[in-house]
C-alpha cells in the first residue's frame, strides 16, 4: 500500500475513529486503526466490538492495500505534523514508512487480515434526522442514563420511532429525561443505544453541525451516517421501562418560573448542599415565592424566586444535582415545574412546549 494525503484531512480521520479503538482490550490488534487503500479513498477504521466508526477520506492512492498501525503512536505522529501532504508506504513485511516535509518516520504495523470486521447493517430500515436535532435529543437525555450495570438496559437511551415522531428516553431510577421530535419518515422502530455510543456520536457531531443524519437499524445493530463517517454499534438488549406508565398526567401545584433565576439559585444553595448527604435542597412554595433552603452541619442557605402559583402550597426535597443537570439542558426561558405530593414524582417541562419532559423523584423531608 502507497498513498499520498492531506494532514489535515488525515488527522481529522484519526481523530474521529480513534473514538471507537479500545485502550483496555485483550486484543492487541484493537489498539491499532485500519487503513484500507482504494478506489481513490482512504478508510479508516477504529472497533472495539461494540461500537465501530469508520471514514474515509479522498486520497491519490499508488498501490491500494491495507495495514493496522497502533492508534496511540499514529495519532500522536500524525497531529504533529506539518499540514502538508502525507506519503504512507507500507511494505510486504507490514512496515509502515510515514514522510511529511523534512519528517521521516518508520513504524511496524499488523497484518490487516487479523482485524474484526464490522457488522453488516444493510441500509434499508432509515430514517433521516437533522444533525442539530440529534444533537440536542442526546444532550437532554444523556445524563439521565444509569451508571449501575447491574441493570445493563439503563445504561442506554431508548429511540423510538412511531407515526412521524422520533422519541429519546432516558432512566436512571431517580430521574426520566424524554425528547420528542416530528419527522417526516415511514419507518417504525425502536432500540435501546448504549450511552457511550450517543455520547461518541455527540462529539462528533460538534457544536456546529448542519446537514443530515440517516440511521438503519438491524435486530442487533444500529448504524449512524453523518456526512463521511459511519457508527456501528450492538445495541443494548432486553426490555426498556414502560415510560409512559411512569408519567403522572394530573398535578395539585403547577409553578411556573424563570429557567435562569431557578439555575442560578439552585447552584448557589448547592454549595453547601453538596457538604451534607445526598445533596439535599428544600423547596417551601407559597403564593408568589418558592424559598430554595439548604441546612448542613457547617451552616445554611436561603434563596427567594419569583413565581407564579396553580394550585395548593408544597414543601418538598431535591437532590441539587439533579435539578441542575435538567435545567442546564433546558432552552425555554420559562419552566413549570408539576407537582402532586411532597413524595410524588416532580415534572419540569419548558413553559412554551411540549417536546421535553424531566421527571425527579423528590428526597423524603425529615419531619
Amino acid at each position: 500500500m502507497k498513498i499520498i494525503c492531506s494532514q489535515k484531512k488525515l488527522s481529522t480521520a484519526v481523530n474521529i475513529v480513534q473514538k471507537a479503538v479500545s485502550t483496555k482490550t485483550t486484543l492487541p490488534i484493537l489498539k491499532g486503526i485500519l487503513l484500507e487503500a482504494k478506489n481513490d479513498k482512504l478508510k479508516l477504521v477504529g472497533n472495539d466490538l461494540d461500537i465501530g466508526i469508520e471514514h474515509e477520506i479522498d486520497t491519490k492512492i499508488i498501490r491500494e492495500g491495507s495495514i493496522v498501525i497502533s492508534s496511540r503512536i499514529f495519532g500522536d505522529i500524525v497531529r504533529k505534523l506539518p499540514d502538508s501532504d502525507v506519503e504512507i508506504d507500507v511494505d510486504d513485511n507490514n512496515n509502515v514508512y510515514i514522510k511529511c516535509g523534512h519528517s521521516d518516520f518508520k513504524l511496524v504495523g499488523q497484518s490487516a487480515l487479523e482485524f474484526p470486521e464490522l457488522p453488516y447493517v444493510e441500509e434499508e430500515n432509515t430514517c433521516i434526522i437533522d444533525q442539530d436535532l440529534l444533537r440536542n435529543m442526546i444532550r437532554q437525555t444523556i445524563f439521565a442514563t444509569s451508571q449501575d450495570e447491574t441493570r445493563p438496559i439503563l445504561t442506554g437511551a431508548l429511540i423510538e420511532i412511531l407515526n412521524n415522531n422520533i422519541s429519546m428516553v432516558a432512566i436512571d431510577g431517580y430521574r426520566l429525561a424524554l425528547r420528542r421530535a416530528f419527522i417526516d419518515t415511514d419507518i417504525q422502530n425502536k432500540a435501546v443505544i448504549p450511552s457511550k455510543t450517543l455520547n461518541e456520536i455527540n462529539r462528533i457531531l460538534g457544536s456546529e453541525s448542519d446537514g443530515n443524519v440517516y440511521i438503519s437499524f438491524t435486530d442487533k445493530h444500529i448504524l449512524f451516517k453523518i456526512d463521511e463517517t459511519r457508527i456501528i454499534s450492538r445495541l443494548l438488549e432486553g426490555e426498556f421501562i414502560n415510560y409512559e406508565q411512569i408519567i403522572p398526567r394530573e398535578y395539585k401545584s403547577k409553578v411556573r418560573v424563570n429557567t435562569k433565576e431557578l439555575l442560578n439559585s439552585i447552584e448557589r444553595a448547592s454549595l453547601l448542599a453538596k457538604e451534607g448527604k445526598n445533596n439535599l435542597i428544600k423547596f417551601s412554595i407559597r403564593d408568589d415565592f418558592m424559598n430554595i433552603s439548604s441546612n448542613v452541619e457547617i451552616g445554611s442557605v436561603n434563596e427567594e424566586v419569583a413565581i407564579e402559583l396553580e394550585g395548593e402550597d408544597i414543601d418538598i426535597g431535591f437532590n441539587s444535582k439533579y435539578l441542575l443537570e435538567a435545567l442546564k439542558v433546558m432552552d425555554s426561558e420559562e419552566i413549570n415545574l408539576e407537582f402532586t405530593t411532597s413524595v410524588s414524582p416532580c415534572i419540569m417541562k419548558p413553559a412554551d412546549n411540549e417536546n421535553y419532559i424531566y421527571l425527579v423523584l423528590p428526597v423524603r423531608l425529615s419531619k
